[in-house]
């Protein structure tokens, strides 16, 4: 889906992502998160604009480092991979709806 990213963020803003798509359109996201599922890491991403954006799309993607620091992205080949890492990011998600909850009753 996609050919080149850049990571831009000053350490007030938020981390973002331009995604290449196949067809010759970018799409600016939000990194959502960085995880591991299984034995590679991978990154949540949220789109700025568009349909996708609208519907709360999220975009998950394989994610390493070169030998520099700068990221590497790659597609999720495999349904069974994929399924792993959504139920991963979801696992994800819980947790912090949890998090959010619980911190919530703890300042009451």
């Amino acid at each position: 889906m996609e050919k080149k990213k850049n990571l831009n963020a000053a350490p007030e803003e938020e981390m973002t992502v331009t995604l290449s798509l196949d067809d010759g359109s970018e799409v600016e996201c939000i990194v959502l998160t960085i995880f591991e599922a299984g034995e590679n890491d991978y990154i949540a991403l949220l789109p700025m604009e568009g349909a996708e954006s609208e519907e709360g799309e999220v975009f998950l993607y394989r994610y390493q480092e070169d030998k520099d620091g700068n990221p590497i992205l790659d597609n999720i080949e495999g349904d069974d991979e994929y399924e792993i890492v959504a139920d991963a990011f979801d696992e994800l998600l819980d947790e912090a709806e949890y998090d959010e909850i619980v911190g919530e009753e703890d300042e009451e």
